[in-house]
């Protein structure tokens, strides 16, 4: 397993002021936002499968949007969306398996056998703020750290293989561990050796994990 490495040059994000690229003109273009981890799903299954000639980079500033995204491009008005063959598709789960499985490079296993893991991300996010935040996540910390457990033969969620469940969540659990980390002196890898191992394989990739 390898992944590609590639000094990318990042295109600025577009703003209200931005003209609109062309609609449709042939280019695959990922419509995305550096630091969203929604569509940092899709970057870095991107940037894995090798793409970075096949899909160009639509960076949008969330905060200064232009209009015309979700009047011409994307009527939802969220990123991640990729243009492709004529039609706009969103919604990142649904993304990371169409770019593995209408594109070339490595397959990432499109059946997410534990899909299930991505509510619990979702679930975590939603309990940050609220109580004893440590005490309530701690469990859900524990249930990824069973996970990777499933399969011994490597440290990836199904084992050797690198797939789409492990791209589904790295995003987010890379900001837990920032966040826990500064908010409540709270490591998310303590005790769970499996947990900082995944981490720490997932960042020697070099496929963009961090954000910009």
């Amino acid at each position: 397993m390898a992944a590609a490495t590639v000094n990318e040059h990042l295109p600025t994000p577009l703003d209200a002021t931005s003209e609109q690229p062309p609609l449709f003109d042939g280019t695959t273009r990922l419509y995305t936002n550096y630091a969203c981890p929604f569509a940092q799903r899709v970057w870095i299954t991107r940037n894995y499968k090798g793409l970075h000639d096949k899909i160009k980079l639509v960076p949008i500033d969330l905060q200064n949007r232009p209009a015309w995204y979700k009047e011409k491009v994307y009527h939802e008005n969220r990123v991640p969306a990729l243009e492709h063959n004529g039609k706009i598709i969103g919604e990142s789960l649904d993304l990371i398996k169409y770019v593995d499985s209408n594109f070339e490079g490595p397959s990432l296993l499109p059946d997410l056998r534990f899909r299930s893991l991505i509510p619990l991300i979702n679930k975590t996010i939603h309990k940050s703020f609220k109580g004893d935040t440590v005490k309530e996540a701690g469990p859900d910390f524990d249930h990824l750290e069973n996970a990777l457990h499933k399969f011994d033969d490597g440290p990836f969620f199904l084992g050797h293989e690198f797939s789409l469940v492990d791209i589904g969540c790295i995003p987010f659990i890379e900001r837990f561990q920032i966040l826990f980390s500064a908010l409540w002196n709270y490591d998310i890898t303590s005790g769970r050796p499996k947990l900082a191992r995944w981490i720490e394989i997932l960042f020697s990739l070099n496929i963009d994990l961090k954000e910009v």
